[in-house]
């Protein structure tokens, strides 16, 4: 098995770790039916189970 020749740099160990990030879920608000703001996930089937103003899931 390869074994590095060098050590590597803390300036490199540093730049390639600083692209291990966690993020937040990306939500939207939207307006549902009884005109309150919902929050969801796009592109996700909502839980009445409709999509885009589709029943696509029958619930």
């Amino acid at each position: 098995m390869p074994v590095p020749k060098r050590k590597t740099s803390r300036s490199n160990t540093r730049h390639r770790r600083s692209q291990w990030k966690a993020k937040l879920p990306q939500i939207n608000k939207v307006i549902g039916r009884d005109g309150r703001p919902e929050f969801v996930v796009p592109h996700r089937v909502d839980t009445n189970g409709e999509y885009d103003g589709r029943q696509v899931l029958d619930v």
